[in-house]
């Protein structure tokens, strides 16, 4: 039988109270990233298209994600708490 080691970092994680603010956090990189680059394709075209103009969308657009998902996301954990079974 296999031994299974998981591969983990050797940090200090953060305590769980910031969990709120971390999953916004990473969730506003990871969409803005994606979402700034697909519409920055489809303003230049993939002949014109720019590293330096889809992090220029990505940073405008992450800056105005990430205060908003702040705001939102209790809002959106209260509609979904309606829509769904608890455990």
């Amino acid at each position: 039988m296999q031994s299974s080691k998981s591969f983990s970092f050797n940090f200090q994680k953060i305590p769980n109270r910031y969990a709120s603010i971390v999953l916004p956090f990473f969730l506003s990189i990871i969409m803005t990233f994606i979402v700034s680059c697909i519409s920055t394709l489809r303003s230049m075209g993939f002949e014109q298209f720019s590293f330096a103009t889809w992090m220029s969308a990505w940073g405008i657009s992450w800056l105005i994600a990430f205060p908003v998902l702040l705001l939102v996301l209790p809002i959106v954990r209260k509609m979904t708490m309606l829509l769904v079974r608890p455990i």
